[in-house]
């Protein structure tokens, strides 16, 4: 009886010992341990909002960045609640921008339609839905609608409806997609202003939106502050887009992927592309976020754990949304990581 509890005691002191090793094994591979010290927490922990809007607002204002490339423009910050950090970055005798300043939102119209499909169907997505809302559909020979048009009269304006079918499974970022969607689901009698009230009617009627054009993939105008209200209710659960973010997403760079038949992301950077909205996962500069830039330079995004969101608003040439990327993401970056970017 004695020899047996000698014996487990000098066992559970060997194991101890051993434990205690590799805890110190652990901490000097980890960069602690020889004075005591732990590892540094990961970069924006213990941050406050305070430190959080600083490091954004010198990134915004930063002229040695990306975010120079972008100006004028208005950005913006906030989790589920509200707001945390905003400011107007201007050039001189440059438009200044505000969170209610009107302006059209190209492609970020997309999120709004799909998010719209979803709260229609109740998110029970048919496989048609997901064909049609992730770029799949084989439509993709939209050209543009007629201020005057009905979604179904832009459908059959030209070549707007034309259907190829080498096109079809394939990702081919076009227009005409959600042009055809809406026309195929009791949208195709509405002219530009019945649609707005159409979308509005289940994404909220405090959400300001007009369309210029009666196109769902990017006829749309809003504000910054609009366009945050849907992004916070996506967020919060209140629109059931909030719990598709990311799924269906599909591969978009014709040069790695082949499923993939045009985009209009650049070359060197692979995304996912899931319903109306993209997924920033780049393996190389990719964070996850979920946007839907617009080709006049409207940038909203969520970021991938959900609990932030972001709008850089601006209106430029066809073809600002790359800028308005570039210098969002910085933004992005700086608020979560408190490092001026």
């Amino acid at each position: 009886m004695q020899r047996t509890s000698i014996q487990s005691l000098i066992l559970a002191n060997r194991v101890a010992a051993g434990s205690a090793l590799a805890v110190l094994a652990l901490l000097a591979a980890c960069g602690g341990g020889g004075d005591g010290t732990l590892p540094p927490p990961p970069p924006g922990t213990g941050l406050t909002d305070a430190q959080r809007a600083q490091a954004a607002t010198s990134t915004a204002e930063s002229s040695a960045n990306g975010c120079s490339a972008a100006r004028p423009f208005y950005w913006e910050i906030g989790d589920v609640n509200a707001a945390k950090a905003s400011g107007s970055v201007n050039t001189p005798g440059g438009t200044v921008y505000s969170a209610s300043t009107v302006m059209p939102i190209a492609s970020a119209t997309k999120w709004l339609y799909a998010s719209y499909v979803a709260e229609l169907r109740g998110s029970a997505l048919t496989a048609a839905d997901i064909k049609f809302l992730n770029f799949r559909s084989g439509y993709t020979s939209f050209g543009f609608c007629l201020p005057g048009q009905t979604v179904a009269a832009c459908v059959a304006l030209g070549n707007n409806g034309d259907y190829t079918a080498a096109n079809d499974g394939q990702f081919f970022y076009d227009g005409g997609h959600m042009q055809k969607h809406a026309s195929l689901n009791g949208l195709g009698g509405l002219d530009s202003a019945a649609l707005a009230t159409e979308l509005r009617a289940r994404l909220g009627n405090d959400v300001a939106l007009t369309f210029n054009q009666p196109q769902l993939a990017g006829g749309a105008s809003s504000t910054a502050a609009d366009y945050a209200r849907v992004l916070r209710k996506l967020m919060a659960g209140q629109l059931r887009m909030g719990a598709l973010l990311g799924t269906q997403a599909v591969c978009t760079n014709p040069l790695t992927c082949a499923q993939a038949l045009s985009t209009p992301i650049p070359a060197s950077e692979s995304w996912h592309y899931a319903l109306g909205h993209w997924v920033e996962d780049d393996p190389v500069l990719g964070d996850g976020a979920f946007s839907s830039p617009g080709a006049f330079g409207f940038y909203p995004w969520i970021d991938a754990s959900k609990t932030y969101y972001g709008v850089l608003a601006r209106q430029t040439a066809s073809g600002g949304g790359v800028d308005s990327v570039s210098c969002g993401r910085l933004i992005r970056e700086a608020w979560v990581s408190g490092a001026v970017q």
